[in-house]
């Protein structure tokens, strides 16, 4: 613990006291900080190529299609069950 300031109070490692001010431009403030970090993440962003947009397509459908084969199976598979335990005719 590091002491914050000459009056003796403690405060934890890293950790900041909170500014006192105008609660508006506080609020304003913080919009404008966010929008800033949000420009900066955006210019972060790769487009990817078209090989590459093509081979994220086919794996997301291939996925895609193997969790509707699992869905399926299990779905048959309780009815199946369900119709056998309870005798419904199917």
């Amino acid at each position: 613990m590091d002491q914050d300031e000459p009056r003796g109070e403690l405060v934890a490692a890293g950790a900041t006291r909170e500014k006192k001010g105008n609660p508006f431009s506080r609020f304003f403030g913080g919009i404008a900080l966010f929008i800033r970090q949000v420009i900066a993440e955006l210019r972060k962003v790769v487009t990817p190529t078209r090989k590459e947009l093509f081979k994220f397509t086919l794996v997301v459908l291939v996925f895609v299609i193997i969790v509707m084969g699992i869905v399926y199976g299990l779905d048959t598979l309780f009815a199946f069950v369900t119709h056998w335990v309870f005798g419904i005719p199917g």
